[in-house]
């Protein structure tokens, strides 16, 4: 099977300016359950970042390679600085990071050593 062709761009450059105002954090998924009210199959996160940002929400549509059990103590990357997102009845306070496999399902960005939670991407 072909690799599938990458997304186009959606939009002109950016300034580093702009890619700075992104707070990309890593933290730990500490509780994960399954989250069949919403549209599209769907895993709740609880995330710790650490200090000074602690335990936040997250709905990802993770369900084709993951299992809540499978993400408890995986380390995860995020933006932490969007605008919360309710989601039913859940709200989302962070968008989980992650690339398209070749059939389209999400496979998680993360990094390849353990580090410190609240870690910010530079």
């Amino acid at each position: 099977m072909a690799d599938a062709a990458p997304a186009p761009l959606r939009a002109g450059p950016i300034s580093y300016d702009d890619f700075e105002r992104v707070d990309i954090r890593v933290g730990t998924v500490i509780a994960a359950e399954p989250f069949p009210e919403a549209r599209k199959p769907a895993i709740k996160l609880q995330i710790d970042f650490g200090a000074p940002l602690g335990i936040k929400k997250s709905s990802a549509q993770l369900t084709v390679h993951y299992t809540p059990e499978s993400l408890v103590g995986r380390q995860v990357v995020a933006v932490v600085n969007f605008a919360p997102r309710q989601i039913g009845k859940f709200m989302s306070e962070v968008l989980v990071l992650g690339v398209p496999d070749v059939s389209g399902a999400v496979v998680l960005l993360r990094p390849d050593l353990t580090v410190p939670n609240a870690g910010k991407m530079f």
